[in-house]
């Protein structure tokens, strides 16, 4: 180069300098920050990328937030549904000691009282005071909003429900109907029997046996129809069944619907009594069977009929019988019904009600929408809430009410004790269904998730300390050499000063 005025090899070497510098400062933002990505310019897409991912981070870790104050709140409800349960137990030792009737002196029936009296309110104190952060829990203010429900319907707890932003209808179809375990006893009117000279004295017997347990039933010579029910009836709470005068016969039949009711009839003696025993028509519970009769002379064997669940499919899915009660259990919907006699032998279509809203509500997942949702129903256990439609409610055992220790119906009194403590039971088997499930199983699917999310976050956006070292270390001896080119290079056109001599 022999020019002065313009010194490419000067600029070229500036340049370089710059560049150099640039990466080194670079280099050393990196380290500093720990970041690869500190502004959109160092990479636009891995910066967009990086920014969903961190927006995904912040859901998912409010998310697990989320689901474990679900979880707090789940265990401030069970724990005070175990203490009804203890106070529903000391109930049913009361009940029982006030049973002893010969060995119980008023005054202490009176006393028993005043204890079921006292856990009564206890109850009821718990389930308004029962709360997390003010919010009541078990007085009611968690159920489920339900409107228009069907006449046929004679009780509904909904569990769970998903609504997002509309209501849901509760849809039904009655594809099987329910039945009792049922007989018909034909003996043509008053009993007839023969007498003989080793049995001056017959009598017609036979072994009734259903659900609750078996009976021998012994009847002399022409004993009305009416007679012989009567007899029965007076041990219904003994075999669980029933029977009823109908045309020249006796309809026995077993006292609740579903499959593990039954009816069945071992002759031990008929004594020459015409007639037979039938079963009812498969489809008509009402209606005897005229052609499946087998006469008491040919009966060798116990007659037995089963009962048989009412069917249904509930919004879809196929429901679990049991009795007259229908439940279904999906990701939709959970809920027990209960529909009354004529709705289950009838098969049918019908909405049992519309869900409009209520429950207890959380928000367990990474987005802000019904998938993420989940509603918890929680009704109330006050004493006039526990118990059934079939059986009666707890608050009919205080003083003066019907199923009370003194001089009310004790037998009444056990089967509310016993619907009360399994349908407090089952609601504790259903928050710690819902605990270990869906909250606990959710927390631990949405801890990997964030891991997994965290990892793919980190790898666009971290930056990588050993390649960075190796980059700035680079970039510290390319921008010296460039210093030192920039040097000699501004040399140089001194030295053209030696040619003027």
């Amino acid at each position: 180069m022999s020019q002065i005025n313009t010194n490419v090899n000067a600029m070229i070497a500036q340049r370089v300098l710059g560049q150099q510098n640039q990466a080194l400062n670079r280099s050393l933002e990196r380290l500093s920050t720990g970041l690869r990505i500190n502004r959109g310019s160092d990479d636009p897409a891995g910066l967009i990328a990086s920014e969903n991912l961190r927006s995904e981070k912040v859901s998912l870790g409010a998310a697990i937030g989320n689901a474990e104050r679900a979880d707090q709140v789940v265990n401030v409800a069970e724990g005070a549904l175990q203490e009804v349960n203890s106070l529903l137990l000391e109930a049913q030792s009361l009940v029982h000691q006030s049973a002893n009737d010969a060995g119980l002196s008023n005054e202490e029936k009176e006393a028993n009282q005043e204890q079921l009296d006292s856990i009564l309110q206890t109850i009821d104190r718990i389930s308004a005071s029962t709360s997390f952060q003010g919010t009541q829990l078990l007085n009611g203010t968690m159920d489920f909003t339900v409107s228009a429900q069907h006449g046929d319907v004679e009780a509904m707890d909904v569990f769970a429900a998903t609504l997002g932003n509309s209501n849901l209808d509760v849809n039904v179809m009655i594809t099987q109907s329910a039945q009792y375990g049922a007989v018909f006893m034909d003996t043509s009117g008053a009993l007839s029997l023969s007498a003989t000279a080793e049995d001056p004295n017959p009598r017609f017997s036979f072994e009734l046996q259903g659900a609750g347990g078996a009976r021998l039933f012994e009847f002399a010579d022409g004993i009305s129809l009416d007679d012989m029910r009567d007899q029965i009836n007076n041990f219904t709470d003994v075999t669980g069944v029933s029977a009823t005068v109908s045309g020249g016969g006796l309809d026995l039949r077993s006292t609740s619907y579903g499959s593990d009711q039954f009816v069945s009839v071992n002759m031990i003696s008929h004594a020459g009594q015409a007639g037979g025993i039938s079963f009812m028509e498969d489809t008509d519970n009402n209606a005897v069977d005229a052609a499946t009769e087998t006469t008491f002379a040919d009966i060798t064997n116990a007659i037995r009929d089963t009962g048989q669940d009412v069917g249904a499919t509930i919004n879809g899915s196929t429901a679990r019988g049991q009795g007259q009660e229908l439940r279904v259990n999906s990701d939709v919907l959970s809920l027990n019904l209960r529909v009354d006699d004529e709705a289950a032998q009838t098969l049918s279509t019908f909405t049992a009600a519309t869900i409009t809203g209520g429950g207890a509500r959380f928000n367990i997942g990474g987005t802000v929408d019904h998938t993420s949702e989940v509603r918890l129903g929680l009704g109330s256990i006050a004493a006039r809430n526990l118990g059934s439609a079939a059986t009666g409610f707890l608050n009919a055992l205080g003083s003066g009410n019907t199923a009370n220790l003194v001089d009310g119906d004790l037998g009444q009194a056990q089967s509310i004790l016993d619907s009360a403590i399994r349908e407090v039971s089952q609601t504790r088997g259903r928050l710690g269904s819902f605990q270990q499930n869906t909250v606990r199983s959710t927390i631990n699917s949405l801890g990997i998730a964030l891991e997994n999310v965290s990892a793919a976050e980190s790898a666009i956006r971290d930056a990588d300390f050993a390649e960075e070292t190796a980059n700035m270390t680079r970039s510290q001896i390319l921008s010296t050499a460039a210093m030192n080119s920039l040097v000699l290079a501004n040399r140089q056109p001194q030295e053209l000063l030696s040619l003027l001599g």
